[in-house]
């Protein structure tokens, strides 16, 4: 079973502000997406990888077995990955 990593998430200066954890770089993406970023770039704790996203969330109505305390409307999020960077050094 693939366990969990970690990923940093960086601005556009190359400094980090934020860790998301997940076992694909897909989850951690759509964790951050769900809090509001758009330009994602999300490098791999112990590589020199930085995975890139574009990403955005939109507010739907919730499902239909869904549980009564959840609201109305709920937020999603969806991510496209753009590709792979390797970085010079850490």
């Amino acid at each position: 079973m693939a366990e969990k990593r970690n990923f940093a998430l960086r601005d556009k200066n190359g400094n980090e502000i934020g860790v998301f954890c997940g076992k694909q770089p897909r989850q951690a993406a759509l964790k951050a997406a769900n809090r509001g970023f758009t330009d994602i770039r999300l490098r791999e704790r112990g590589t020199k990888k930085v995975h890139v996203f574009r990403g955005e969330r939109k507010q739907v109505p919730k499902p239909s077995n869904a549980p009564g305390w959840m609201p109305s409307n709920i937020w999603k999020p969806s991510v496209k990955k753009v590709g792979i960077e390797k970085l010079e050094r850490l």
